[in-house]
């Protein structure tokens, strides 16, 4: 438990200053084929201050949280503004926001096992694989616990205390084909603490099983056919294009870099069926899968409308983003380790419900590709990307046909998001990733299923 209180390291300052103490915790477990890989449990903590002279940052961090390193560290940021505004003269004014003073601890409330009580659960899970499915070449299984606590306070009254834990479990199954491997993975979890997310091995069972029944398929599949396609993208497919390819290029700080989204304010670049929001903490009723109540810079996070009907309407912004734009900071400043600056991140990216039935999108396809799960890939500035997809299935007059093998999909995502033409009408987030612009942080993206055309890479 970090202290909530920093109310008494702000009395000497004469600049504007944010000051944050925080602690992350992580644990991780893995067992491959039944041998434990993995068992670590660690933590780092310090605190780290921004000061802020005529628009010019100074920051300073320290992996030591006393009252003499703290004092420390204000003054040595507070020294960096000063020189930085001395090279820099920017003279801009810092326009400061109301007081906002929150606290947000989503800890669990259920007693917390032990570790060796979390491993034996994990091992179980890996038993039922072993068990139920002994003809398969590897099986993986594994947990990431991270807990996120950190208290923030601002000089001009700002306070916030959070505790932000994400509990994952990973598992990948895989068989030999004709001497080669072929292989489907699934993961479980999101928001609260282990205790919280799991309450017996078997409630993961049903989703094994599934994930095994889509390796049998895939291990007879087809090659697709290369080419421009007609396809569906399931909600996990759907939520990585919105983030990577789209979220991304309408970071501020990426636009003032030279994004491609800086041509586009204003102007329609979607079909009218998509709106994309970077949600803050809610989405349509219920607690997003990383929720952001107050920025690492203090500012009240909202709802950031990326694209309203087809039409950019927003970019992402921290405060000095904001200051260059003139306009209100968006709540997106966000930093992973207590020595991280705040930098301008996704918080929780998705393209809003629409109206369509997954199985009328399905029906209204002659010869197409029904995309499920993504792999790794890359985006750049201008939204063109490149991904992997490790499941999906042919769409043959209307029908799900066979399962493919890994294939690639790749595009400029503005001139996919032009060709939707259907838009599911659930709402399915993804909470296992992370985020590596600069430093890694987690995200949640996610949505609902698109109909759209888009390049497949075959055999």
């Amino acid at each position: 438990m970090i202290q909530k209180n920093l109310n008494s390291y702000l009395n000497s300052i004469s600049h504007y200053t944010e000051l944050r103490v925080q602690e992350n915790r992580n644990l991780q477990i893995t067992f491959v084929k039944g041998n434990l890989m993995r068992n670590i449990k660690n933590a780092g903590s310090g605190v780290s201050a921004r000061v802020c002279k005529n628009g010019s940052w100074g920051f300073a961090s320290n992996p030591e949280f006393n009252y003499e390193n703290i004092q420390a560290v204000i003054k040595t940021a507070n020294e960096n503004a000063v020189f930085l505004d001395s090279r820099q003269n920017k003279s801009k004014d810092f326009h400061t926001q109301g007081v906002v003073s929150l606290e947000k601890d989503f800890s669990t409330k259920k007693p917390r096992l032990s570790q060796k009580q979390i491993m034996d659960f994990v091992k179980e899970v890996d038993n039922y694989i072993e068990k139920k499915y002994p003809e398969l070449s590897n099986r993986i299984v594994s947990l990431n616990c991270l807990d996120m606590e950190k208290s923030l306070i601002t000089s001009d009254g700002t306070t916030l205390y959070s505790m932000l834990p994400r509990t994952i479990i990973y598992f990948s199954l895989a068989m030999d084909k004709d001497g080669k491997p072929v292989e489907v993975g699934d993961s479980a979890g999101g928001l609260g603490q282990f205790e919280g997310r799991f309450n017996s091995p078997s409630d993961l069972y049903e989703k094994i099983d599934k994930v095994y029944e889509h390796l049998l398929k895939k291990s007879e599949g087809v090659y697709a056919e290369a080419g421009l396609k007609t396809c569906i993208l399931d909600a996990k497919l759907a939520g990585i294009l919105a983030h990577e390819a789209i979220g991304h290029t309408t970071e501020a700080d990426l636009v003032l870099g030279g994004s491609v989204a800086a041509n586009y304010m204003n102007r329609s670049v979607s079909s009218p069926l998509v709106t994309l929001v970077d949600f803050a903490h809610t989405a349509l009723g219920s607690t997003c899968p990383v929720p952001i109540y107050i920025d690492d810079e203090g500012t009240l996070a909202e709802d950031t409308v990326i694209i309203d009907k087809g039409v950019l309407r927003s970019y992402m912004h921290n405060k000095e983003s904001a200051m260059h734009f003139n306009v209100k900071p968006t709540g997106n400043a966000r930093a992973f380790e207590f020595f991280d600056e705040p930098l301008i991140r996704m918080r929780n990216t998705a393209i809003l419900p629409g109206v369509s039935k997954r199985e009328d999108m399905i029906a209204s396809i002659d010869d197409g590709y029904y995309l499920i799960q993504p792999s790794n890939g890359q985006a750049d500035t201008t939204s063109e990307f490149m991904f992997g997809v490790t499941l999906g299935y042919e769409i043959k007059n209307g029908k799900l046909g066979s399962a493919i093998k890994d294939i690639t999909i790749s595009g400029v995502a503005f001139d996919v998001l032009k060709t939707i033409t259907m838009v599911s009408d659930d709402m399915n987030w993804s909470a296992g990733g992370f985020c590596g612009k600069k430093q890694m942080i987690t995200v949640g993206m996610g949505g609902p299923a698109i109909k759209c055309k888009i390049n497949i890479g075959g055999r």
